[in-house]
């Protein structure tokens, strides 16, 4: 624990100190918003932006952050995970937890805000793209971290996972939009 302080205090203290900051943007964005039917609309919809956002992007920041390590890439699907079971346990925990978070934030959020994401299947394929988009920096930046298929897997698992902590404030919200298709219940014929 005292590593990971060492490695990431610096960002868990910003992100601490922005969040007065976020706030006030949320509030001055919910304000000044044009594009919301009603005061509610506008508050969900800065606050779905402004959560995205925020919660994606100091997890983003430790993961393109250097190492003093050679890169590597291992394609090899559940490889990673395999040979992380078999060491410590606090070591896996860590690593399965943490890639789970790295865009769960986008994954809660993003369907409240965009109902084109509004499906797990979607929001996976947003976290694969997302994560695709940062192990492919790490490895074209020489970062000294493993670019890893398993990394990709766990990302975009978290993403879903996390719309579907959210799913209440988006399941049938966008069925109803207008000029959205709604599909009628099926009856029986007698």
């Amino acid at each position: 624990m005292e590593q990971a302080w060492r490695d990431w205090g610096g960002v868990v203290l910003a992100a601490l100190a922005g969040l007065p900051l976020l706030v006030l943007a949320t509030a001055e964005l919910a304000r000044r918003r044009r594009d919301a039917a009603t005061a509610g609309e506008s508050w969900r919809r800065s606050v779905a932006e402004v959560g995205a956002l925020a919660g994606t992007l100091p997890w983003v920041w430790m993961i393109l952050t250097p190492r003093d390590a050679p890169r590597e890439v291992d394609l090899v699907p559940l490889r990673d995970l395999a040979d992380l079971l078999t060491g410590p346990a606090a070591t896996a925990v860590v690593q399965v937890v943490g890639n789970l978070l790295v865009f769960a934030a986008l994954g809660f959020f993003a369907p409240v805000r965009l109902p084109a994401l509004a499906g797990l299947g979607r929001l996976f394929l947003l976290g694969a793209a997302g994560s695709v988009l940062v192990e492919s920096l790490q490895y074209a930046l020489d970062l000294g971290r493993v670019s890893s298929v398993d990394d990709v897997l766990l990302n975009a698992t978290g993403a879903a996972l996390a719309g579907l902590l959210s799913r209440r404030w988006w399941a049938g919200r966008w069925a109803a939009a207008p000029g959205r298709p709604v599909a009628a219940p099926a009856t029986p014929r007698g």
